[in-house]
């Protein structure tokens, strides 16, 4: 399944400045694999030292935020769009 997976500025040093790659995969972490495959480093970024999506990091398949479906297993039909959205926080 092919998708598109929106990058966001901080992650764009990855992806040689695209702020849209595609990727393939059946479910998020397919499609982390796959862009950790052709972007070295971003998957460091996206997950912790477990494996695990990074708690202050946000990640959406198609608007819905995959905390609340299946995490890493949410499934990414053909087409779908994944965004990743880092915590911003200021004070």
């Amino acid at each position: 399944m092919s998708v598109n997976v929106r990058i966001p500025t901080i992650l764009r040093t990855y992806t040689a400045g695209q702020a849209e790659v595609t990727a393939e995969g059946g479910t998020l972490g397919e499609v982390i694999a796959d862009l950790e495959n052709n972007h070295t480093g971003i998957a460091a970024r996206v997950l912790d030292d477990q494996g695990k999506l990074r708690r202050f990091v946000n990640v959406y398949v198609n608007d819905d935020d995959v905390r609340f479906e299946q995490g890493l297993d949410t499934a990414t039909p053909d087409g779908a769009g994944v965004s990743i959205i880092p915590a911003v926080a200021g004070g």
